[in-house]
């Protein structure tokens, strides 16, 4: 089974975009179900088929209930409350940029509204053999019984490719987001893939920057009993630098790959130093 988005009918936001055309389209080939986009000042157009509306609201005659959000920066934030206010509970945020500032409110809110945001600046979220919503590629996916969550989304790609070409399929792939303040966690996905029936093992992509992965590897001392595979991304990078995104910087010594590493051979999770290491050590414990 899919996680978070089963059954999903999907609106885009930022339909008629460049990218929003490739994307549809892409989607529609992986099987996902388009039902309506949204830009303003464009109903009655269509893309890939799809109607385009006004608003979101306008939307929902089609029966969307998820919504992919490929606005510019400066309009994320109007966009994404918009999709809350008309009852969307799923949303997929793949605009990067957005401010601080907004996307704390747009964190907040959709708490408020008891609707499950992915990201921002995430790549989305596929099931293989089921949906995706976001810009994950079609063809480097592959149906199975391994979950992965990741915070980069370079590195999902990545290591998801090796898995496939390893012959190990993917039950559900999650992009969390690169920014700093994002809506869906290391905890709750691995609590959503602990509790799939179809998952028999999960992989981790983290990296150095906060203490995320510290505490998703305190959760799985206590609350995960499936197998977890981890590979932490920056272990040769100097303390106070940026690097690549804004979650990606160590601070007074916290954040690093060392200490990460650390809590999750605490928690007894299986670490690879390379991506290409992940498919080895689950084929090693009988996983495909």
């Amino acid at each position: 089974m899919s996680i978070f988005i089963d059954e999903a009918r999907v609106v885009v936001q930022g339909a008629t975009g460049h990218q929003g055309r490739f994307h549809i389209k892409a989607m529609q080939d992986f099987g996902t179900e388009i039902v309506a986009g949204v830009t303003p000042g464009k109903e009655g157009k269509k893309v890939q088929g799809v109607p385009i509306y006004n608003t979101v609201h306008q939307a929902l005659q089609e029966g969307a209930n998820a919504s992919l959000i490929l606005v510019p920066a400066p309009f994320a934030k109007d966009a994404i409350i918009e999709s809350l206010d008309a009852g969307i509970k799923t949303i997929i945020v793949i605009t990067e940029n957005i401010p601080c500032h907004d996307a704390m409110d747009i964190f907040h809110y959709s708490i408020y509204k008891g609707a499950r945001l992915i990201g921002p600046n995430s790549p989305g979220i596929a099931s293989p053999g089921k949906t995706k919503i976001g810009i994950l590629p079609n063809n480097i996916l592959r149906e199975g019984s391994v979950g992965v969550v990741s915070r980069s989304g370079t590195l999902t790609y990545e290591i998801v490719n090796e898995l496939s070409e390893n012959g190990i399929g993917q039950t559900t792939c999650i992009g969390l987001g690169e920014d700093s303040i994002i809506g869906t966690t290391f905890i709750d996905a691995l609590n959503a893939f602990e509790r799939d029936s179809d998952t028999r093992a999960i992989v981790l992509i983290g990296e150095i920057g906060g203490t995320a992965e510290e505490q998703a590897a305190k959760y799985i001392t206590t609350h995960v009993e499936k197998p977890v595979y981890v590979y932490i991304a920056g272990r040769t990078a100097p303390s106070g630098k940026r690097m690549g995104h804004a979650g990606a910087i160590i601070s007074r010594g916290k954040g690093t790959a060392r200490s990460k590493i650390q809590a999750f051979e605490a928690a007894q999770a299986k670490i690879a130093y390379f991506p290409n290491e992940i498919p080895e050590l689950i084929k090693q414990d009988g996983i495909l």
